[in-house]
């Protein structure tokens, strides 16, 4: 065996000192956040935003402090489902997270922008900077649970989120369609390859109470998200119906008043998900 020049670049040997290089960010020296928890879909239009909104509206409740960083940078709307219009403020310190009326923290770009309805017309590296942004510049404070909205698919933003956070799990969320079962082995595959726990699946649009009998009806047909989730080694942490209570909820601003049990299991998934280790600003 040749000596070693210590240039890993130059040599293919697989030994002891070739060490992954990590790309971790370091968050905000104001930040001590214990769990992040990353909400994903394989498409859009399934309900992730109102699955993280609903994490941090029951893991409040449940006495923690809860936090919602919105990376879907292009298409927020954690803000409107809260009813916030003020916009983050700065300090010496870094930007401020607006509080919800029960203290959950939120950062969006639309807390940022002039007019909620300000298109944001950026290219794929200036969307995943900002959202790395949104780590490092943003104090969180103590949080427990930070939940992390990304945009769909498999693109800049899940890649900047996985490999700049420390992210301790994933939810999975996804609607009954015969093309659930490709669309959830994705996301699946990718946290695989970014070596990130998935919590679980949680099944939007599922089912439609009967207004006069209660019973459910399958708009979709019967659902396939339970053999998809066994086939994926993954539990299936909630059905979500269609429900029309719930949507004027979010449209006023007043998501914070759910009060149904649909989403327990998948709280207990994020509340009981092991933390990966991190030093005093919330850094692996």
């Amino acid at each position: 065996m040749s000596e070693c020049t210590h240039d890993c670049s130059t040599c293919g040997v697989d030994c002891a000192s070739r060490q992954a290089e990590s790309l971790l960010e370091a968050a905000n020296a104001n930040s001590r956040v214990k769990k992040v928890i990353g909400v994903v879909s394989g498409k859009g239009g399934v309900g992730k935003s109102l699955v993280t909104a609903l994490l941090a509206v029951l893991t409040r409740r449940n006495g923690f402090q809860s936090a919602v960083l919105d990376a879907d940078i292009t298409g927020p709307s954690v803000p409107k489902m809260f009813g916030i219009r003020d916009r983050a403020m700065g300090s010496e310190d870094g930007i401020l997270p607006v509080e919800t009326r029960t203290g959950i923290r939120l950062m969006s770009i639309n807390l940022l922008l002039e007019n909620d309805t300000d298109p944001v017309i950026w290219r794929g590296a200036l969307i995943a900077g900002t959202v790395k942004q949104f780590w490092t510049d943003v104090c969180w404070g103590d949080v427990d649970f930070l939940f992390v909205d990304m945009p769909p698919g498999t693109g800049d933003v899940p890649l900047t989120v996985f490999q700049s956070l420390p992210v301790d799990g994933i939810i999975i969320v996804t609607s009954p369609q015969e093309l659930v079962g490709m669309i959830v082995e994705k996301a699946v595959n990718m946290a695989k390859m970014m070596n990130i726990p998935v919590l679980g699946l949680v099944e939007n649009m599922s089912w439609i109470a009967c207004p006069d009998c209660g019973k459910k009806i399958f708009p979709f047909g019967e659902s396939a998200a339970a053999q998809v989730a066994q086939s994926q080694g993954i539990p299936l942490l909630a059905r979500l119906p269609v429900d029309p209570a719930l949507a004027r909820a979010c449209d006023r601003g007043m998501i914070e008043l759910f009060n149904e049990d649909w989403m327990d299991a998948a709280v207990r998934a994020v509340e009981e998900a092991p933390e990966r280790a991190r030093g005093a600003n919330g850094q692996n």
